[in-house]
């Protein structure tokens, strides 16, 4: 879904603030009420706002938009972060890419390469890359979820302990304006933990609705990445964060 520049506006808005009126969002961009309502209406639709009485809030941190509404939010979005990662991945390196809509946009972008080795929990993520000859793709074990094809447990975690790998690819929920990144799930946590610790780099995948988003595990920080690939420029405390730490950050342009 492609979001006009209004709507992206609200949208960074009521991530800062938690909660912004139909009415103080009308004379911020000098539209009527009912324009605003439509444009939260097609946010909230999308699970990225959560509709109250007169105005919008962030949407609940305690379950995630369902998996075929993710698949095409900010599409073309997640496209360009994918193309910006697989630019950075050389041939014949070995990673880690977990579960996620944004990781599985990263695995499409791998195609052309030549020689990777691939540990995934993502069954969407082993389809994509099996369809390459030159490529290992190996799966972990685990609990199947149905709802996304992605794998979790303690098999899981103990077999990606087994490797040590070039790259750490990751998806994330939410980024806290505090540097913390969270999810909604703790056994998918556990597995980006564990992949975390066994990777030489850890590029985290975001789009700029990640930006503040609220969830309640959590699985890190920002500072344990080496590189945040996103489409916009994340608020300034997230970029002090980063760039604290040594990590980099990219932005893919339109």
């Amino acid at each position: 879904m492609q979001y006009n520049p209004r709507q992206k506006e609200i949208l960074l808005l009521v991530q800062r603030r938690g909660f912004v009126s139909n009415e103080e969002l009308a004379q911020a961009f000098n539209v009527t009420p009912q324009t605003i309502r439509r444009d939260i209406n097609q946010l909230c639709l999308e699970g990225l706002l959560r509709r109250y009485h007169g105005g919008a809030g962030l949407p609940s941190s305690v379950e995630n938009v369902a998996y075929t509404t993710r698949q095409v939010t900010c599409l073309e979005e997640k496209r360009r972060i994918a193309r910006a990662v697989a630019k950075k991945i050389p041939d014949q390196a070995s990673l880690f890419i977990n579960i996620g809509t944004t990781t599985e946009e990263v695995a499409k972008a791998l195609q052309d390469h030549r020689g990777l080795r691939i540990i995934t929990n993502n069954l969407n993520v082993a389809a994509i890359l099996s369809q390459n000859s030159s490529f290992e793709v190996i799966i972990a074990g685990g609990v199947v979820r149905s709802r996304d094809l992605g794998i979790t447990g303690d098999a899981t975690i103990d077999f990606m302990n087994d490797f040590k790998v070039d790259f750490g690819i990751i998806g994330i929920s939410g980024i806290d304006i505090d540097g913390s990144l969270l999810d909604f799930d703790y056994s998918e946590v556990r597995v980006a933990q564990t992949i975390i610790r066994n990777s030489r780099k850890v590029f985290l995948v975001a789009d700029h609705t990640k930006f503040g988003r609220a969830a309640m595990v959590k699985l890190g920080r920002l500072s344990q990445v080496d590189a945040l690939f996103t489409d916009r420029i994340p608020p300034q405390e997230l970029i002090t964060i980063l760039t604290d730490a040594s990590g980099k950050l990219h932005v893919a342009g339109d």
